[in-house]
């Protein structure tokens, strides 16, 4: 299965009503089915469906696009695998994201990126409020994440695009959720005055 990377136009959001993903795809029972019978066939249809949304949210969180590539790839080995575990208790994508986001911190657990923070501001109170309107801009969105430490960036995408609470972030970053309301405040304004900047550049 040939791997053909494509980085979505997703942008940070700050409504928690929203949907936990963009990337809600209606998996048919019967192709779950077939390759939990191991038929080749629907693997590849599967790959196909989510290879764009698990790549897309690895890049989000590694910032370089071959580690990327490989949570990609683990991800797809790991579904290929696991398939049989997923007995339908929720939605496929919020399944295979899990595995697919796990992956991901992992490979910047192993090269200690999730060390990387930013340092206390003087301003330790959680910031919430959505980054501006050029974080609808995919490029500008990507450049400015690429700025921040790994762990901040990893934070921002999972609360504000991805909709997890700081106790579940917490818990798969294997920090507290003190940590994760920091890096979120501290985060956001940074991102904010990031997207500022290249707005500005743009003009």
């Amino acid at each position: 299965m040939a791997l053909a990377p494509a980085v979505a136009a997703a942008d940070l959001r700050d409504d928690r009503a929203a949907p936990r993903s963009g990337f809600a795809i209606e998996v048919p029972e019967a192709l779950l089915a077939r390759a939990r019978r191991g038929e080749a066939a629907a693997f590849e249809q599967l790959y196909r469906w989510f290879e764009r949304p698990v790549f897309t949210l690895a890049l989000r969180l590694c910032g370089d696009r071959d580690e990327a590539s490989e949570a990609l790839q683990e991800t797809m080995l790991k579904l290929l695998r696991r398939v049989g575990e997923y007995r339908g208790s929720g939605p496929f994508w919020g399944w295979l994201r899990q595995i697919a986001i796990n992956e991901a911190l992992q490979r910047l657990r192993r090269g200690r990126r999730l060390d990387e923070t930013l340092p206390l501001d003087g301003h330790e109170f959680e910031d919430g409020a959505p980054p501006p309107p050029a974080a609808a801009d995919a490029a500008l969105l990507q450049r400015a994440l690429l700025v921040l430490p790994a762990a901040t960036r990893s934070v921002l995408w999972l609360y504000h695009a991805e909709g997890y609470t700081h106790e579940e972030i917490a818990e798969l970053m294997q920090r507290t959720p003190s940590f994760s309301k920091s890096q979120l405040a501290r985060g956001t304004r940074r991102l904010r005055a990031l997207l500022q900047v290249e707005e500005a550049s743009h003009v």
